[in-house]
């Protein structure tokens, strides 16, 4: 008998009373599994916030460093870092519009963005949005940075012009949390070659305990370097829009390039939701991730008991697993253009179409995450292990009845 533990313990019939992307853009016999919400109640500290400033009228325009000192209070505190000051630090309405605006200030028009696929699709709808090169480089066989081809692509693409590298760290749609060495490899090549580093580190409150995070801005070399950060994916928090660009000790004169605008797209609300996570909530926070790590080990349990031919190599932070289906019949994986469906990772296509149509759950496409993609697709974990359970039986069933 399956048994559901908080904070992962919302029933069905409750979770579908939510109008969020996840539980409305599907049909009501469909598991979603698939965009990064988790299935929980939220951080009392994060209510009670918002109802305080409901309660006195405090709905205006976000303003002031205070967010940004919250989230490097909690970064000394978890990771013992000092790597985020608070006097070269601006809001921004999310993390992918603050990566948008620093490719703005940081290249132009036809100029290189690298890339590590299989990598969160809005890396290449946004650089490609703004007329830059995508240039991919793929993770390795066992999901890490391939270090002597980021550093050849790094010098390729100096060569050319101005150049930027979109690092996710921790890794989406993998887990995969880079080590101070691959880090350290990274920075050293953007060093010598002048690519700036834009981090994407909107994960990193989700690390598995024992596991060590290296924040990108910490390492040496990096200090021409950019973390985007936010309260958004640890709290579950998409809804209430806030993030902090943070950069290094060389780079605030680009950081103070940003206009001014920029800031004004910052929910008030959700820089007050997220400060308050980051300074009381972080109780709710350890409940989360060893649950989440319950739901990681039963998923693999889950695996190995219906569907055995599913590669997937766990990682150590998140709540996404990068499920490779080829060794099922062509007919689950499918063929399907990977450049055609990158940007939407709702699109439908390859394994998660047909899952969709013959299981009726929703995962993420894997060929709207690049090259790597083509017979994947991207589960979200963060959910009750009845409805994991059922997700997984109900895929287990419809391969069964294809064989």
């Amino acid at each position: 008998m399956v048994t559901d533990t908080p904070p992962f313990d919302l029933d069905i019939a409750q979770l579908r009373q939510r109008t969020s992307a996840k539980w409305r853009a599907a049909d009501p016999d469909v598991l979603p599994l698939w965009v990064a919400e988790m299935d929980v109640m939220p951080a009392h500290a994060v209510v009670e916030a918002l109802v305080e400033a409901l309660d006195r009228g405090d709905t205006g325009y976000a303003f002031g460093t205070e967010y940004a000192e919250a989230y490097a209070e909690f970064a000394r505190e978890r990771w013992a870092s000092g790597g985020f000051d608070p006097t070269r630090s601006a809001m921004v309405p999310d993390v992918m519009l603050g990566a948008v605006e620093l490719l703005k200030v940081l290249t132009g028009p036809g100029d290189a963005v690298v890339v590590t696929p299989p990598v969160y699709p809005p890396f290449y709808a946004f650089a490609e949005h703004l007329g830059r090169r995508v240039v991919e480089v793929p993770l390795t066989a066992e999901l890490r940075l391939d270090l002597p081809a980021l550093a050849d692509a790094f010098g390729a693409a100096a060569g050319q012009g101005r150049a930027a590298f979109l690092l996710c760290n921790p890794h989406n749609p993998t887990g995969t949390v880079h080590s101070p060495d691959e880090l350290a490899g990274v920075a050293a090549a953007a060093e010598a070659t002048g690519v700036r580093v834009v981090a994407d580190e909107i994960h990193a409150p989700l690390v598995l305990p024992g596991t060590t995070y290296t924040p990108y801005l910490t390492m040496r070399g990096a200090e021409r370097g950019f973390a985007l950060v936010s309260a958004s994916k640890g709290w579950n928090l998409p809804g209430l829009k806030a993030a902090v660009a943070f950069a290094g000790p060389e780079a605030g004169a680009d950081l103070a390039r940003l206009p001014e605008e920029v800031g004004h797209g910052v929910s008030h609300l959700g820089a007050l939701a997220h400060t308050a996570a980051l300074r009381h909530g972080q109780g709710w926070l350890e409940a989360v991730v060893d649950g989440l790590d319950r739901n990681r080990t039963l998923l693999g349990d889950l695996l190995a008991a219906h569907l055995p031919s599913v590669r997937w190599i766990p990682g150590a932070a998140t709540y996404l697993a990068w499920l490779d289906f080829a060794d099922l019949p062509w007919t689950v994986t499918g063929a399907a253009d990977s450049a055609a469906s990158r940007g939407d990772a709702s699109v439908r296509a390859g394994a998660a179409a047909w899952f969709h149509e013959h299981a009726r759950v929703l995962l993420s496409s894997g060929p709207a995450f690049g090259a790597g993609g083509e017979h994947c697709a991207r589960l979200n974990f963060a959910t009750s292990a009845t409805v994991l359970t059922e997700a997984i039986t109900r895929m287990a069933a419809a391969v069964s009845a294809q064989w």
